[in-house]
């Protein structure tokens, strides 16, 4: 996608319709709106902290240039005619070892899936998950995961997505067992 995007306004849009959204992947020239729109996804689930946002938004920036130089991050956005960018999704294509779930070598992790508020409950983000899932089908990606919020959860559900038997522990001072 040639050319700037922007996903910040000083005036409030108006919402927009599927019809009048055109899904695009991403250039690198993308970037900067990907970053934005990852800082508002997390701020939109609660949190709060703008330094922490900030440094997350800082380390991520050189990490997504890095993942879509190499062809490990794919991502699409939803542009309106104005060529803000109204909404976005991206595929994280992770090395994966052979494992009984899934036959390829690789698995596609669905992450920074965010709308504009205003844009929302208008199909933008079903119609941006079913084109990466297609791009996974195409592509030989039979394994696709992802972490919801409370709020996507019915959407991710209605595609066929289902809990797994994922745990995680979060590290940090004290912890990892036996400190």
């Amino acid at each position: 996608m040639g050319g700037a995007v922007s996903v910040r306004s000083e005036r409030p849009r108006p919402p927009v319709s599927m019809q009048s959204v055109t899904i695009t992947q991403a250039t690198l020239d993308a970037i900067p709106a990907i970053v934005t729109h990852r800082r508002a996804m997390f701020a939109a689930m609660g949190y709060s902290d703008n330094a922490a946002l900030d440094a997350m938004s800082k380390a991520f920036e050189p990490w997504l240039r890095r993942k879509m130089e190499s062809g490990e991050y794919l991502a699409w956005l939803a542009v309106t005619p104005d060529s803000s960018v109204a909404a976005g999704l991206g595929l994280w294509l992770m090395d994966w070892p052979p494992h009984m779930i899934g036959a390829g070598a690789r698995r596609g992790n669905i992450l920074n899936v965010f709308v504009r508020p205003e844009n929302r409950r208008q199909g933008i983000a079903r119609h941006l998950m079913k084109v990466a899932l297609a791009w996974c089908a195409a592509n030989g990606v039979d394994h696709v995961m992802l972490h919801s919020s409370a709020d996507g959860r019915h959407l991710y559900e209605s595609l066929g997505f289902g809990p797994t038997n994922e745990m995680c522990l979060i590290g940090g001072e004290g912890a990892w067992p036996g400190q």
